[in-house]
């Protein structure tokens, strides 16, 4: 990362980052070494025994509606914030525990750490109170927002990062931008050529590689022109033909 772009510990213009993990990053020496070096966490913290205690004897009024983007409400999900019911000293100072219960999905397996039929999760954060909106809440909602992340990686596994490592860094570099440019190219085509098309504009890679880029074409030639003849049967060609379209005139 650029020297510009680094936080600046006590610095009030200081570009802010924060670092957001599941409860493998939950470590006292990763918290403190971001703190260090002037980075926010934000991790998932593993509900034990301390925690369901807790769970437990907190009472109904305490849980207030989880959100969604937008500031609508979550749909059976509350959370609430037990930081003055847990030992954090171990912590950087500031540190802050905040609960999400919530139903799980019709099917789902609960665990032994699910109460009354909700599932718990726990998220560590330093943030500080009135710096995010809806308290805990909206902390709830900036944590969980990291699963797009997540998403990303798992996507670009499927374009081919899976295939890593190679024998030299070169061949490593170049792989690498090939695999990144893939995930451009397909974002920007779904952003440009699918966005009335919800089942191609939102679908992850592999979906997007058999519906669009897979199907069973022809290129024909006539009147000095090239023509991409699509198969009239593919459930999605018209989509396609209008999307290819849309994107060869948006870059003249």
């Amino acid at each position: 990362m650029p020297t510009y772009a680094r936080p600046r510990p006590g610095d009030p213009d200081s570009p802010r980052l924060l670092a957001r993990s599941d409860s493998a990053g939950a470590s006292h020496t990763f918290a403190q070494t971001c703190r260090d070096r002037g980075v926010g966490f934000s991790f998932g913290f593993p509900v034990d025994a301390r925690v369901q205690r807790i769970v437990d004897a907190i009472p109904a009024s305490c849980w207030h509606p989880a959100v969604e983007p937008g500031d609508g409400i979550r749909d059976g999900a509350w959370v609430t914030e037990i930081s003055t019911a847990i030992d954090l000293s171990k912590w950087p100072e500031g540190s802050r525990l905040i609960l999400r219960k919530e139903r799980p999905h019709p099917g789902a397996q609960l665990r032994f750490t699910d109460a009354d039929g909700m599932r718990i999760t726990a998220l560590l954060t330093d943030t500080a109170p009135g710096i995010i909106p809806g308290q805990a809440a909206g902390l709830e909602l900036r944590h969980r927002q990291r699963a797009r992340m997540e998403d990303r990686i798992r996507e670009a596994k499927a374009t081919g990062l899976r295939n890593l490592p190679c024998r030299g860094l070169a061949e490593n570099t170049a792989w690498l931008q090939a695999v990144l440019t893939a995930i451009d190219l397909v974002c920007w085509s779904q952003l440009i050529g699918f966005t009335d098309q919800p089942d191609l504009a939102r679908i992850e890679i592999t979906t997007f590689r058999y519906r669009v880029l897979h199907v069973a074409a022809r290129i024909t030639r006539s009147a000095r022109q090239t023509h991409l003849r699509i198969d009239r049967t593919w459930r999605w060609a018209p989509a396609i033909a209008t999307g290819f379209h849309r994107i060869r005139t948006a870059f003249p």
